[in-house]
């Protein structure tokens, strides 16, 4: 304590040396006691400096030399939060007009300074530090301020509608006092004693105006089955609301276009409803654009690929197209349709005459052909009937009785390394191929192969006469391997191994060296 073992006025002593310094330099001419409104013995006390270690009071020694035995008990930061409490307290109330009474409760059970009684003249308030007495909410003349520490129940809070917290968070050498205010289902909110205020309901900061604001507000009026506040035009707009959302849903242009026109036509319509309106407008017309925007792209691919004659894509964006147009479609729009639909029945009609042409070559055959090819020409014919689709029963018929004559003939298709077909196009990439031209179906360079009599109508797999002049042509750079060629000295054949012990003759491995050297074509 400052000035006697009796002050109100609470120290705190700097921990470290070079803030002790300063705090001696500026309280040289006042003396420190261990104060007994702190539970202390009321001896002087001397401050003691330390470099490594903090930096603390301590009492004077006794006159006999022994060091001083202090009943002190509470020696931490807030063991004179009490005497903060009263500091702040007073300045508060001073600067109102208002002079205060302050006690100390304390008792076997609640130490000093747990609570503090403030009485002036038009109202008074106990302030609980800790839990040691608990709260009296009913008693007339105290209007308990808890500290953090103290807990309150629930109900309370409800019945009660808020109640006040202290807390004293330090600040250099002193300690200042917040004022906070708890409500049920809210956050405490905290400010300090400058922000409150003394009204008739008591302490006040502002988080109680707005509580009692919002307590006090007229509760809305309840709904009853079959009562009905709207009036013609909100029923209408909240329908123009729905069917806006199932337009979006269903992806009905036409009905959002007419939604919205008849939203911008609607008057009347209360104040709430009529900003969801134009919002719902708003965000209506900008779907609209975005879906017209993706209508007139679908529209545009459609026709790009029935220029081209793509089957596949045609039939896919057409089922697309007539899902997006089966509420309204344009001149322009049924035009695309009709075109795409011309357009599949060319390719089934080409198709079909495909089909018919292999089977009349297969009816021309001889009675005993060659079985490799029947096997392509069957492979074909598979192939054909697999894309013409719907084919009737007396095709089908046909062209399952060439499939078991060809197996018949020549086996089960791509079983045994003897009857399987040579695949060319896993012997050259799509690169190299694409460079040549197709002397079968005129293709050029960067275009795929045509089916046969069908045209406009890629192949998946190029040519087999578009692919042998490359492998041809690799086989010719391909060097030469030593059992290739006849050797000169033991006269052994091609595959055959020289006659000697140790390897090939070495003439045999020159000549085979020359061939490569002279790209002669291997047989």
């Amino acid at each position: 304590m400052l000035g006697s073992a009796g002050s109100e006025e609470p120290l705190m002593l700097p921990m470290e040396a070079i803030e002790l310094d300063a705090f001696r330099h500026h309280y040289e001419s006042n003396t420190f006691w261990c104060g007994t409104l702190l539970g202390g013995c009321g001896g002087q006390l001397t401050t003691k400096l330390y470099t490594d270690r903090a930096c603390h009071f301590a009492h004077h020694p006794d006159p006999d030399g022994l060091p001083h035995v202090c009943g002190r008990r509470a020696r931490g930061v807030n063991s004179a939060d009490h005497l903060y409490v009263r500091s702040a307290a007073a300045a508060w109330l001073a600067g109102r007009g208002e002079e205060a009474i302050f006690e100390y409760a304390g008792s076997a059970e609640a130490p000093f300074g747990s609570v503090v009684d403030i009485r002036w003249p038009h109202g008074a308030l106990r302030v609980h530090l800790d839990q040691a007495v608990p709260p009296a909410w009913d008693q007339e003349g105290h209007e308990p301020v808890l500290g953090v520490s103290v807990p309150v129940d629930r109900d309370t809070l409800i019945d009660r509608w808020y109640v006040h917290r202290i807390r004293l968070d330090s600040v250099g050498t002193a300690r200042r006092v917040r004022i906070g205010t708890e409500a049920f289902g809210r956050d405490t909110e905290w400010f300090t004693l400058d922000d409150c205020d003394m009204t008739e309901r008591g302490l006040s900061t502002p988080a109680v105006q707005r509580i009692i604001e919002a307590r006090s507000a007229a509760a809305p009026a309840k709904w009853r089955p079959g009562q009905s506040t709207d009036t013609a035009q909100d029923t209408r707009a909240r329908e123009l609301l729905r069917k806006l959302l199932y337009a979006r849903r269903t992806v009905s242009i036409a009905l959002a276009e007419s939604v919205c026109r008849e939203m911008a036509e609607l008057a009347g319509v209360s104040p709430r409803l009529q900003g969801q309106l134009d919002a719902a407008r708003r965000s209506g017309l900008l779907w609209i654009e975005k879906e017209a925007e993706a209508r007139r792209a679908l529209f545009a691919s459609l026709e790009k690929a029935v220029t081209e004659k793509q089957a596949g894509k045609v039939k896919k964006l057409l089922r697309q197209v007539k899902t997006a147009a089966k509420d309204t479609c344009s001149d322009e729009e049924s035009r695309v349709i009709g075109a795409a639909d011309g357009c599949l029945t060319d390719i089934a009609a080409a198709r079909s005459t495909y089909l018919d042409t292999l089977l009349d070559d297969l009816d021309q055959l001889p009675p005993d052909p060659d079985p490799n090819d029947l096997r392509i020409m069957v492979r074909e014919l598979l192939r054909a009937a697999s894309e013409a689709g719907s084919i009737g029963p007396h095709r089908r018929a046909k062209v399952e009785a060439w499939r078991d004559r060809a197996r018949r003939v020549v086996g089960p298709f791509q079983t045994g390394q003897g009857t399987r077909l040579p695949q060319l196009h896993r012997q050259v990439t799509r690169k190299r191929w694409l460079e040549r031209r197709c002397p079968r179906c005129g293709a050029k360079g960067g275009q795929g192969c045509a089916v046969d009599d069908m045209p406009g109508e890629m192949r998946s797999l190029p040519h087999d006469e578009r692919l042998q002049p490359i492998i041809d042509e690799r086989k010719a750079r391909r060097p030469w391997r030593v059992y290739e060629v006849t050797c000169p000295d033991c006269g052994q054949e091609p595959e055959q191994r020289c006659t000697t012990l140790g390897g090939p003759h070495r003439s045999r491995v020159e000549l085979a060296k020359e061939y490569t050297r002279l790209k002669k074509a291997h047989p």
